[in-house]
């Protein structure tokens, strides 16, 4: 649920602001809430980390695959910053 409602509120940045650099930070909200989402639907309660045989463990696939979602969207937002404010600098 807290992943579904960061989500949303990245959604409603992206449709009610028009400045640039809210732009992008709104798209970065969004992301975060979808890792959130799927970390949380991965969850299983009283599971063990996959070190020695159990009957229920998690699998760490996805938290590697949203793990490198984040650096992923952090290399992303630096370098849509950057931009914005190279565009910016050039139209003063």
């Amino acid at each position: 649920m807290v992943g579904i409602t960061i989500m949303l509120v990245g959604f409603y940045g992206l449709m009610s602001k028009k400045d640039p650099i809210k732009i992008v930070l709104s798209i970065n909200i969004v992301s975060v809430g979808l890792v959130l989402f799927f970390v949380g639907t991965g969850c299983i309660k009283e599971a063990k980390a996959p070190i020695m045989p159990r009957k229920s463990v998690v699998d760490p696939l996805p938290a590697a695959l949203m793990l490198t979602t984040l650096v992923v969207d952090v290399a992303i937002t630096a370098l849509a910053l950057t931009i914005i404010l190279r565009m910016r600098r050039r139209m003063t």
